[in-house]
């Protein structure tokens, strides 16, 4: 073990510079990538659900008329899912962390296929607004688990990477429900058709669950090293697995030291002292305000109301409006693809950065022509304009604030406390999902669609001032360096931040 004393101190990678020959990459291990796409049918549920709303809604005004003459219906529909997500976001990260993270990917399978079937034979508007429930608690189950367990299974040099193939899921999945809405138009029951088919999915991953392993991070926290050794042997060739299995005990050993004076039953300590560790309430903003600047930014609105918004923009067919979101949900996805590549070869928060500075600019294209239209000009020249604007915003957001704040989460929270903060995370980004669903077709009715999108323009910039002086890099660093970082930032630059190989050597 004597060439594994080297300092893996915050913002350093100098394990991997001293050994390049034992970096991973995606080619190298077709047992990761497999995995990776496995868990990430999660993915494609969270992101089909979600996105097939936008052009259900269409038809669904079509066949219940009390939902038709309601916006406060309309977004009831649409936010139940959301409000589902919130309650599956922190029930997640407790059951992520006691039980694991392959039973937390069933309960979600199983909540994602009762809410399918509840919506597919709804009667009545009520029973649509409690499937939505259901499907919701499934999404939020998958937006905590299916990061953070391709996270857990990821080397650190393409950790970045492979927690974007999730987020490209998700993208698919949207675009998939655009392309779905589109192909059945015409087909009796659309609308039932359009969001009782994401059931399939869900079967296929609950049996796929058999076949995949827990992951090694949860086993080994449990003691279950013999398992863990197992699954880590499939990931990295020797020699780099015995080193990494030592930089793993050793960081558990550190953790427990640090943390041993907290000694109460499980809920209540995950819950209540958690953020008694300054680094963890220092991390905690970090991953939250990227989280709720994901949402406020306005993702969730251009998304589940591209169709609505481009009919407000002048396109009055619904056949037109589908058509012109699925171009939008394509380019979301293609964005996002962009984004596996430069996610761990630009890094987090310049990627972060230019997709904001990006969002603004579009943000101002978007508000300025949705305003102009709306204020008495009928000329299509704005019309097209603010579809240009939407699929500018996609294109910009989609590499950047779309992946980093899903990475970002399972990157810098403790082994014991990621599931439970990678959860309250996940809450807030589906609490602004919330406020931003539910609340902007009433802010249109109220202020006007282009005033609308100037409200997202201002938070759009805030949001760049809290990246700036709030999020660090985390580019290619193991989960011990990027712990040492947030050691650095609450205590300073001389507190605990010396090698753990070091240490554990001493």
């Amino acid at each position: 073990m004597a060439d594994m004393c080297v300092s893996i101190k915050a913002g350093s990678s100098d394990y991997l510079e001293k050994h390049p020959e034992r970096r991973r990459s995606f080619s190298q291990n077709f047992y990761i990538v497999g995995v990776t796409f496995a868990a990430g049918i999660g993915g494609l549920l969270f992101g089909y659900d979600t996105g097939v709303i936008s052009g259900t809604l269409l038809y669904i005004k079509d066949d219940f008329e009390v939902v038709k003459n309601s916006s406060f219906l309309q977004e009831l529909i649409v936010a139940m899912a959301l409000v589902g997500a919130i309650f599956g976001a922190a029930l997640g990260g407790y059951i992520n962390d006691s039980l694991g993270r392959k039973a937390a990917t069933i309960v979600a399978d199983i909540c994602f296929t009762v809410g399918s079937l509840l919506i597919a034979i709804a009667p009545n508007p009520t029973l649509i607004i409690v499937g939505r429930f259901f499907v919701g608690l499934g999404v939020g189950f998958a937006s905590v688990t299916a990061p953070m367990y391709i996270a857990e299974v990821s080397p650190s040099e393409i950790r970045g990477g492979l927690v974007s193939v999730n987020c490209l899921m998700i993208t698919t999945g949207q675009f998939l429900s655009f392309v779905i809405n589109y192909g059945l138009t015409r087909v009796p029951g659309t609308w039932r058709w359009m969001l009782g088919i994401a059931g399939t999915p869900a079967v296929i991953q609950l049996v796929l669950m058999v076949f995949l392993p827990e992951s090694p991070r949860w086993l080994y926290l449990k003691n279950r090293k013999e398992e863990a050794t197992n699954v880590l042997s499939k990931i990295y060739p020797s020699p780099r697995l015995e080193d990494e299995i030592y930089i793993l005990e050793a960081h558990m050993e550190q953790e427990q030291k640090d943390k041993g004076q907290l000694s109460c039953g499980y809920f209540t300590y995950k819950y209540t002292d958690v953020f008694k560790l300054k680094e963890i309430r220092v991390a905690f903003i970090c991953g939250a305000g990227l989280q709720a600047f994901q949402q406020l930014t306005g993702i969730s609105v251009i998304m589940y109301y591209s169709p609505t918004i481009i009919q407000l923009a002048g396109f009055k067919l619904n056949e037109s409006a589908l058509f012109l979101s699925l171009i939008v949900s394509a380019i979301n996805a293609g964005g996002t693809i962009i984004g596996i590549y430069l996610i761990d070869i630009v890094g987090r928060k310049k990627l972060t950065l230019s997709s904001l500075t990006g969002v603004v600019g579009s943000l101002i294209l978007l508000s300025a022509s949705c305003y102009v239209r709306g204020h008495g000009n009928p000329s299509f020249v704005y019309g097209w304009l603010a579809v240009a604007g939407l699929a500018l915003y996609i294109i910009i957001f989609a590499p950047g604030m779309g992946p980093v704040p899903w990475a970002v989460n399972t990157e810098i929270y403790p082994e014991e406390f990621r599931g439970i903060c990678g959860g309250m995370s996940a809450t807030i980004n589906w609490v602004g999902c919330v406020i931003m669903s539910i609340s902007f077709l009433s802010f249109v009715d109220a202020i006007g669609l282009g005033e609308s999108f100037m409200i997202l323009l201002v938070v759009a910039c805030v949001a760049i001032v809290f990246v700036i002086f709030c999020v660090p890099e985390t580019k290619g660093l193991t989960f011990e360096e990027v712990s040492n970082i947030w050691k650095e930032k609450a205590y300073g630059k001389n507190k605990n931040i010396e090698s753990i190989v070091e240490q554990a050597s001493t």
